[in-house]
């Protein structure tokens, strides 16, 4: 790559949640930023789905890499900014999903406002009168 004078680096091959971590780490060690890292999923996205198909899967496998490569000619390096941040949560809803939310973010040290339209917590929850599998009492 560096005698070719290249800086972005386009992969073919299957999915970028397998590999991205080590070609990313391949261009940091030639001083290329990691944000010029362009996948084609071509397993997932072209031989998976046409394997009945193989002329049709080289075609798609064409394209997608066609259209990464276009996609990696724009590629602009990604800022990284690192921010404090409060810890503080606004939830809106006191169903099931919000409460549990809460909880948990409370157990991580928020500060949490649970914001429920009703008079009372619990969403569908609260109109139940017991809970499957162990028939507890909902409320």
């Amino acid at each position: 790559m560096i005698e070719a004078n290249a800086n972005r680096l386009v992969v073919g091959s299957c999915t970028p949640k397998t590999h991205e971590p080590v070609f990313k780490s391949v261009l940091e060690s030639m001083n290329i930023d990691s944000s010029y890292l362009e996948f084609a999923n071509i397993r997932e996205h072209s031989s998976f789905v046409h394997r009945q198909d193989k002329e049709g899967a080289q075609k798609v496998a064409e394209d997608a890499l066609r259209a990464a490569v276009a996609r990696a000619a724009v590629l602009e390096k990604i800022l990284i900014k690192e921010v404090d941040i409060t810890k503080k949560a606004l939830i809106i809803g006191g169903g099931v999903a919000g409460l549990s939310a809460g909880i948990d973010l409370a157990e991580e040290g928020f500060e949490v406002h649970l914001v429920e339209k009703k008079p009372t917590i619990g969403g569908k929850m609260a109109k139940l009168d017991r809970t499957f599998p162990t028939d507890d009492c909902s409320i």
